[in-house]
């Protein structure tokens, strides 16, 4: 599908994820078209479900604009949910008020993996859909991120049906019968990249996976059960959009800090971070040197900071800067990169003004370190 996309006026989220230098460092909140800001409330009442918005092209269009309406953000991402593709698979996904996403099949037994392929992606039209529609609707103001959840994260929901304290089914599963879970997370990782490309095809400026689960995993397992088969989803990803313009790729696993020299040979642009990890020392392990290859960070600051009052807020803000170090400034070559964001999704209880505060420190206090 041959799309023409209004040329973006503001480039430095993409930038920063290429390594490049940036007069400022950007800044974006993982869930930020949420529950937190009560037009994401009025437009989910009328949606009648969370399904319901996140399959309706308009509604999913219009929560992904909303904070960019309140904030100076600059990235948006795709309104819509890690789950959808074990949906699409036939496993029947809903959501109960208070309760998280849950699946009508869990995948438990050898007849259960055995019946797994990847699905037809015209089920996901909805998503590919809303994609194009954000982007026009963003008109060139900041780039679009598409996602997915990780082979891994997503097994996690299949196997147990739903959310779990204890991953006691996955883990059993992976223990008991590694064939079955290999199995599972093959059908999932080339599922995840036929996903990501479709949204690539669509629109999407920068895709990124989300490894929510990733750190419940042991030493060993991880690299095995997890990053295994991200690396495998990255291996099929394209390089270019519908623009033409480089696609940068981004792995968030939440826990994953300690996994960084691993993670260091991931075929990706951006490694996230959350914030149990220290940004100067991850930038020493990955983040290269300048004119040499390296990964650009994302994150780090803990979403409850955000309960914090503004001058706190700010006074972390610039901390994570900080720890971050000097930034790369050099225009004629590429350096260490820092994309400012959360290190998990922010809290339906957050309030709005606060993520004002957050924003405004950011931006201000990333610009004086660029002039020291």
């Amino acid at each position: 599908m041959s799309n023409t996309f209004a040329p973006l006026r503001n480039d430095t989220f993409l930038r920063a994820c290429l390594r490049q230098a940036t007069d400022y460092t950007p800044l974006w909140l993982m869930r930020q078209a949420g529950r937190y800001l009560p037009e994401y409330k009025a437009t989910r009442a009328r949606a009648g479900s969370f399904m319901g918005l996140a399959t309706n092209v308009d509604y999913a269009t219009e929560v992904t604009l909303q904070p960019l309406e309140r904030f100076p953000l600059d990235a948006a991402i795709l309104f819509s949910d890690i789950l959808t593709v074990p949906d699409a698979m036939g496993l029947g996904l809903s959501f109960a008020e208070g309760e998280g996403p849950r699946f009508a099949k869990a995948v438990r037994s050898e007849a259960d993996v055995a019946q797994l392929a990847v699905p037809d992606m015209d089920r996901l039209r909805y998503v590919f859909d809303a994609v194009t529609s954000i982007r026009r609707a963003l008109d060139g103001r900041v780039p679009l991120i598409g996602f997915s959840g990780s082979p891994w994260t997503l097994a996690c929901y299949m196997v147990e049906g739903k959310g779990s304290d204890d991953y006691r089914m996955v883990k059993s599963l992976m223990y008991a019968r590694p064939d079955l879970m290999h199995r599972i997370l093959a059908v999932n990782a080339d599922a995840v990249a036929r996903y990501l490309n479709a949204q690539i095809d669509a629109g999407a400026q920068a895709v990124m996976i989300f490894d929510s689960w990733g750190g419940v995993l042991a030493d060993g397992m991880f690299q095995q059960f997890s990053l295994a088969y991200t690396a495998r989803v990255l291996a099929q990803l394209q390089r270019t959009g519908a623009d033409g313009q480089p696609v940068p790729r981004i792995v968030f696993t939440k826990g994953g800090g300690i996994w960084l020299q691993d993670m260091k040979a991931l075929d990706c642009e951006v490694l996230g971070l959350d914030w149990t990890a220290n940004l100067g020392q991850a930038r020493a392990i990955v983040g290269g040197s300048a004119g040499g290859p390296g990964k650009a960070l994302q994150g780090n600051i803990d979403p409850n900071v955000l309960f914090a009052p503004p001058e706190a807020i700010a006074a972390q803000a610039r901390a994570v800067l900080d720890s971050f170090g000097t930034p790369h400034t050099d225009k004629d070559t590429t350096g260490p990169t820092h994309i400012f964001n959360l290190g998990h999704g922010i809290s339906q209880h957050t309030p709005p003004e606060h993520v004002a505060a957050l924003v405004e420190a950011v931006h201000g206090h990333s610009r004086s370190l660029r002039r020291r």
